[in-house]
């Protein structure tokens, strides 16, 4: 989701927010009232930082242009959403207030533990991943990313441990690298690359012990994106409600100039620049890149990462929206989410062809393009508002159909426990 946070999880941070903010302004107002000579001084001391800003050098952003193979190119100046600035606490207070209101209108608090009937508290908090890619029927499972999950035991990086383990991988028909991910979790957390043998051990004996991992086939396509479906229980066809691309944080080499240079130059990856030269050995960072050579710096594209997200939209084609309608509707129950693909070009992609889901998120998935750098906020809050309005609709009318919510008590042990899980995981590549 960058990730959505979790909607009443943070009723009582919003309400902190909201204190802190009285006592900024407390202090700001108790300011004004002191005495002529140290407000004196306190003009002087802006004027004079006004000064050094307005002679200081002008560095204006360098336009980027992003061209991944296979996605739409995107010529960029800015790496952050105005929206995505803001802290997540005070952002998504108006959210709160927003799905407060719904759940007044609509009797229930926690209806959207019932977008998706089959799938734990409806994929809000706590399910897991490898559920969904279950429920994709057979007939249908080219689609999707070959995945196997598997139970972490203490024993099992063990050296006759491992071996069995990578037979079963072979059986599976899995071969390395793969990607390995928690099998409940969110934005990235505890996902890794792993090469070989000796990466799988060591990945296993950092993981908790007694809870799943997903190995996954890595594909190597540059494209990503997220396709956001709904339909409604009563209708007979869904909707793609938004499709969002998202590129993992890269630099493009010039010939001449060091990888360090590079990611601090790039507007794209200045502001994890400390984040992308610790993942990096001191080689690494010294090696020139050849010119048009593109330098991935992490597996993820998530915005924790520095990834960049941007619209898609003019890229939604009737066949598109046919095939993910196809694989939503033989899901049993399947209302609400997002898949994440990977697709080997944008062409194909129109054409509902050539993909693969990594990964289904259920209700509280966003739409990810309401984080491209030249989204206004406004519109960010109105498709936020939209989105949560549909959320709350689907789950009143299965609701009606007999399903019955989660209980507020249920719904906070499921947040307790993927947030402590989170906290427990590897560290992601």
């Amino acid at each position: 989701m960058t990730e959505n946070q979790a909607v009443f999880a943070l009723m009582p941070l919003a309400i902190a927010s909201c204190a802190f903010a009285g006592i900024w302004w407390s202090a700001r107002t108790s300011a004004r009232k002191v005495d002529t000579k140290t407000r004196y001084w306190i003009v002087r001391l802006h004027r004079f930082r006004a000064w050094m800003r307005s002679h200081r050098p002008s560095v204006k952003p360098r336009p980027v242009r992003v061209a991944l193979a296979g996605m739409p190119p995107k010529l960029i100046s800015g790496t952050i959403s105005t929206a995505g600035r803001c802290p997540a606490l005070l952002f998504y207070f108006p959210v709160l207030l927003h799905c407060l209101r719904l759940a007044l209108r609509h009797g229930g608090l926690t209806l959207p533990s019932v977008a998706n009937p089959n799938i734990v508290c409806g994929g809000f908090r706590g399910e897991s991943k490898m559920s969904y890619l279950d429920q994709i029927p057979p007939r249908l499972q080219h689609w999707v990313a070959p995945s196997l999950r598997l139970t972490v035991h203490a024993a099992q990086h063990e050296p006759r441990q491992l071996t069995q383990l990578t037979q079963m991988i072979s059986r599976d028909g899995l071969t390395f690298p793969l990607v390995a991910k928690p099998d409940i979790g969110s934005q990235g957390f505890g996902v890794r690359l792993v090469r070989g043998a000796g990466d799988l051990q060591r990945y296993l004996e950092g993981f908790p012990k007694n809870e799943d991992v997903i190995l996954q086939r890595y594909l190597d396509w540059e494209g990503e994106a997220g396709v956001h479906y709904l339909r409604r229980p009563n209708d007979h066809e869904g909707r793609v409600f938004s499709l969002g691309f998202r590129c993992f944080p890269h630099v493009v080499g010039d010939g001449c100039s060091r990888l360090s240079k590079l990611i601090e130059e790039d507007p794209r990856t200045r502001r994890m620049a400390r984040r992308h030269s610790r993942a990096l050995s001191a080689e690494d960072l010294r090696r020139v890149p050849a010119k048009g050579e593109t330098v991935r710096l992490s597996l993820l594209g998530s915005v924790r990462t520095g990834g960049l997200y941007y619209d898609g939209s003019a890229y939604i084609t009737p066949a598109l929206a046919a095939r993910f309608d196809e694989i939503a509707r033989a899901m049993p129950d399947f209302h609400f989410g997002r898949f994440d693909i990977r697709f080997r070009s944008i062409e194909a992609l129109g054409r509902g062809e050539d993909f693969q889901i990594i990964e289904v998120n259920g209700a509280s998935a966003e739409a990810i393009h309401i984080w491209d750098p030249e989204q206004s906020v406004a519109e960010t809050y109105r498709v936020l508002f939209e989105q949560f309005r549909l959320l709350y609709e689907i789950g009143a009318q299965n609701r009606d159909r007999g399903h019955r919510p989660i209980g507020l008590a249920g719904y906070l042990a499921l947040q307790w426990r993927e947030s402590r899980l989170l906290r427990r995981y590897p560290e992601s590549g």
